[in-house]
């Protein structure tokens, strides 16, 4: 009897593990650093296309990631590669790094890292920094949460960011 309870209980514990979210799961895969979850699906005919990888930058395109990060430094007063977006990041660093620059009421340009690993290594080329986020004001690197936290502090981040349009600090 109690080895069929022990069972059960088991059982039990195990299915609630599968029911966690897959936020919880990715965390456990770097924590143990093995990876138990893969994001790359298979192409067989039961994968609905939403669900299938897609290449973020058409096959022929005449940009090169290189040039897409470049672009986009230009062209954003304020850009940040995060993992998430600036509504939803997905690490506390992102999370950080987008509250700090929000106090300012800049816009904010960004880019998920986390959905193309061609650009998460384009961008760590680009910028010769390895971790994210990745903060450009001007078309200057900057540095990741910690920098522009640091910045924050010191009052200098108001001052990088005084002539950027919309900038009005908020209290």
């Amino acid at each position: 009897m109690s080895a069929a309870l022990s069972s059960k209980f088991l059982k039990g514990i195990t299915s609630l593990q599968a029911l966690r979210s897959t936020r919880l799961a990715s965390a456990s895969v770097y924590q143990h650093g093995m990876m138990r979850n893969s994001s790359t699906v298979p192409s067989d005919s039961d994968t609905h296309d939403d669900f299938k990888p897609t290449q973020k930058v058409p096959s022929g395109s005449t940009d090169s990631l290189k040039d897409i990060v470049e672009n986009d430094v230009k062209e954003n007063p304020v850009m940040i590669y995060m993992k998430g977006v600036p509504e939803a990041p997905q690490c506390g660093f992102s999370s950080l790094a987008v509250r700090v620059l929000q106090q300012y009421n800049v816009p904010i340009g960004a880019r998920n890292i986390l959905e193309d690993q061609e650009l998460k290594n384009a961008v760590k080329s680009f910028s010769h920094w390895p971790t994210f986020p990745q903060i450009f004001i001007k078309g200057e690197f900057i540095g990741g949460s910690d920098i522009i936290l640091n910045m924050h502090k010191e009052g200098e981040l108001e001052e990088k960011l005084k002539d950027v349009s919309g900038n009005q600090k908020s209290q």
